[in-house]
């Protein structure tokens, strides 16, 4: 298969007045095109760190990353970063929104706007695209952040715990929301999660990382038999459970 993300033997520390934080350890992991990788570990382990690397806001210390076969500080790649609230501004409409990174990256043209309306029709936020953000529930308003992340068509997409701040029930759906988009449109992604139910449900396989420094611990494939796979309906599935405490025993044993 095609590979997007290269990362070999990272390592990287935070250095302040106080001295030396090492934050990860000879990281190595690639993934592939439509891959969906989910990072857990202990929490304050360096999972957002190695986001921001592989983004290329964070240079490391030793080590390389590649995305599409190229360095990040060479590569051409649009990369999308989905954090943890939507950070829609109120100010515009959801529509403004979504176009916003077209706008500043100077790429609104007859066709994305075209496509922009797409996504949001096809997504069901169509009828509320004059609408303010505050109108909207939280669930809408975290797929109109991934639909101004879709419309720059990224070829990888790193997702920071985008459904940390919404309620249970809405975590779930939104979850299988963006789940079924991005599979439907066939993009890589690397998630960072506390939550081993969301990994499960959503990856293809789990990568586990060790109390900080993080090092990899693990790294679990994730198989299910089921006629429809996605989000929601592999949390019924038989091998839900088995993977949950697969996952939950090597973190613990490494406490």
């Amino acid at each position: 298969m095609e590979q997007v993300l290269e990362l070999k033997h990272i390592h990287y520390s935070y250095h302040t007045l106080n001295g030396e934080t090492p934050a990860l350890t000879d990281i190595s992991f690639s993934a592939e095109k439509g891959e969906f990788i989910a990072v857990v570990g202990p929490s304050g382990c360096g999972k957002t760190t190695l986001l921001s690397i592989i983004a290329g806001l964070l240079e490391p210390e030793k080590g390389l990353v590649k995305i599409n076969g190229r360095y990040v500080r060479d590569s051409v790649t649009n990369v999308g970063y989905m954090l943890q609230h939507d950070e829609l501004f109120e100010w515009r409409s959801i529509y403004n929104n979504v176009v916003l990174g077209l706008e500043v990256q100077h790429m609104m043209t007859a066709r994305t706007k075209e496509r922009a309306h797409e996504l949001l029709d096809f997504y069901g936020l169509k009828q509320f695209k004059n609408s303010r953000p505050s109108q909207l529930s939280g669930g809408m308003r975290q797929r109109a952040a991934l639909i101004r992340t879709l419309v720059l068509e990224p070829d990888l997409l790193l997702l920071d715990e985008p459904f940390s701040a919404l309620d249970y029930q809405t975590r779930l759906n939104v979850g299988d929301d963006i789940g079924q988009i991005l599979r439907k449109e066939k993009k890589s992604a690397i998630l960072v999660t506390h939550d081993l139910s969301e990994a499960i449900s959503l990856a293809d396989r789990v990568i586990i990382l060790s109390k900080r420094p993080a090092s990899i611990i693990q790294t679990i494939p994730l198989i299910f038999q089921l006629e429809e796979d996605t989000p929601l309906n592999r949390r019924n599935a038989p091998e839900f459970k088995t993977y949950f405490n697969l996952i939950w025993k090597e973190l613990n044993s490494n406490e």
